[in-house]
């Protein structure tokens, strides 16, 4: 893996630390305790990131962000991944009807509406929840991947070994999970790492305009959404959320890029 992707896993395990190890040491008490007397109270040693418009601690916010914002970017490219997969593989390797209905209706269908407006209607009308907010990216996220798979299956189908395992009467199962798939998933590994850099901003934006997770549930989003009106008296509220978003979609293309070179022989450095 090259310097940039090393950079990028770093960042993606650190991330993943806090997020875990963040109620060792931070009390859930923490993220809704109101000091009102303290609103808008700059960094401190007491508050590394200070205190929001209600008294509240900001790095205690931003660390249970971060769980909301991995957990949804798991559970969303996981679904997806897993959906996309499976629609790619028959559709690629059946053809005929089955490729037309899947991929000349449906990919098309669900192309021709902008992903993130399909996921702000559907979080709208089903109400804010987190189990909304997954059902919404993962209705829009599968495309990507069962294209993706679509290809590499239609690629190797017809390679030289597919043809032998055929012609020795190897069942479509065996052929298709045996041949095809570990042939064909590298692109869906990495695209899954620039999946969850999707999945996370997607979050982000719909709990920004209201629709992600409901109060006093933390999410980077909602943060950034309560602090744009008090940017001129709390200016710290804008920007470590908005630090910690910048930071987390860097760190998984980084690392997306790094597995892209590592699992590519075309690639690899000489």
């Amino acid at each position: 893996m090259n310097l940039a992707g090393k950079i990028g896993l770093a960042i993606v395990a650190a991330l993943a630390l806090t997020a875990l190890a963040g109620p060792l040491f931070i009390a859930p008490e923490q993220v809704t305790f109101q000091d009102l007397e303290r609103s808008f109270d700059p960094p401190s040693r007491a508050h590394p990131m200070g205190l929001d418009e209600n008294g509240r601690d900001i790095l205690a916010r931003v660390v249970y962000g971060a769980r909301v914002s991995l957990t949804v970017g798991v559970i969303v490219v996981a679904i997806s991944a897993s959906v996309g997969l499976l629609l790619g593989l028959l559709s690629g390797y059946v053809g005929g009807w089955a490729d037309r209905v899947i991929a000349g209706f449906w990919f098309n269908v669900f192309l021709a509406f902008p992903g993130i407006l399909l996921a702000i209607a559907t979080v709208a009308f089903l109400g804010a929840s987190l189990a909304n907010l997954i059902f919404a990216l993962c209705a829009i996220g599968w495309v990507g991947y069962a294209r993706l798979i679509r290809a590499q299956t239609l690629k190797v189908r017809e390679y030289d070994f597919v043809t032998a395992a055929r012609a020795l009467g190897a069942s479509d199962a065996r052929i298709l999970f045996r041949h095809i798939l570990p042939n064909a998933i590298q692109p869906l590994i990495v695209q899954a790492s620039l999946g969850m850099a999707g999945a996370i901003l997607a979050e982000a934006s719909l709990s920004f305009l209201g629709l992600g997770i409901p109060p006093p549930t933390p999410s980077w989003g909602a943060m950034l959404s309560d602090a744009r009106t008090h940017f001129a008296s709390g200016w710290h509220m804008t920007v470590f959320p908005a630090a910690m978003i910048a930071l987390t979609v860097l760190g998984f293309n980084l690392l997306g890029d790094g597995l892209r070179e590592r699992l590519d022989p075309k690639q690899r450095p000489r």
